[in-house]
């Protein structure tokens, strides 16, 4: 194949969307290869407040990074998920997590800084009417020439897809949870 006529984005939009597994594993795998290429990289975590596999393997690779890997963990956890959730967060506590760590997000995306600012779960906060659609375009239209961006979640803004360079859905063929077993340490968070 010939690349004759290709050239080189200086920076793209990336979505890990759809029902089924993988999307912050793949946006993980974005964060070590931009590492890899000694980028600095921004990994904005909405919803997922608990102790998850990636918050620690992400807290043991911070030193050897230094500055060049900013952490950022906030929200209360998953809204309005009944049984899911084991304490009572008010609607208001919700929204003032997702629009902290929204400012977290912008600053890093627009601050030229980082060379990949990865949202890990935005997509949720948007979906559950936490963030607003308008929200999400100014954070991808805003965002610094040269910092890529990455957002995960299920339910990406459809509207917002002639903005973005690269879209997945993924999408379940299986998973055991329909079968009624709980998520896996290590394989599910």
């Amino acid at each position: 194949m010939s690349f004759e006529g290709y050239k080189t984005k200086e920076s793209v939009v990336i979505v890990y969307t759809g029902e089924s597994k993988g999307k912050t594993s793949a946006s993980l795998g974005l964060m070590v290869r931009a590492l890899g290429n000694r980028w600095n990289v921004a990994f904005i975590q909405f919803i997922k407040y608990w102790g998850v596999g990636e918050h620690v393997f992400i807290r043991d690779i911070m030193p050897l990074y230094k500055d060049q890997l900013h952490f950022h963990k906030g929200g209360k956890g998953f809204y309005k998920a009944g049984d899911l959730s084991p304490e009572h967060i008010s609607e208001d506590q919700h929204k003032k997590a997702a629009q902290e760590t929204y400012d977290e997000a912008y600053l890093a995306a627009t601050c030229g800084t980082y060379d990949l600012v990865i949202c890990d779960e935005v997509n949720n906060a948007v979906n559950d009417g936490l963030l607003t659609v308008a929200q999400l375009k100014k954070l991808i239209l805003d965002r610094s020439p040269k910092t890529s961006l990455c957002m995960t979640g299920r339910d990406f803004p459809k509207s917002l897809l002639p903005l973005v360079d690269i879209a997945t859905n993924m999408s379940k063929i299986k998973h055991h949870f329909d079968d009624k077993f709980l998520a896996n340490p290590g394989i599910d968070y």
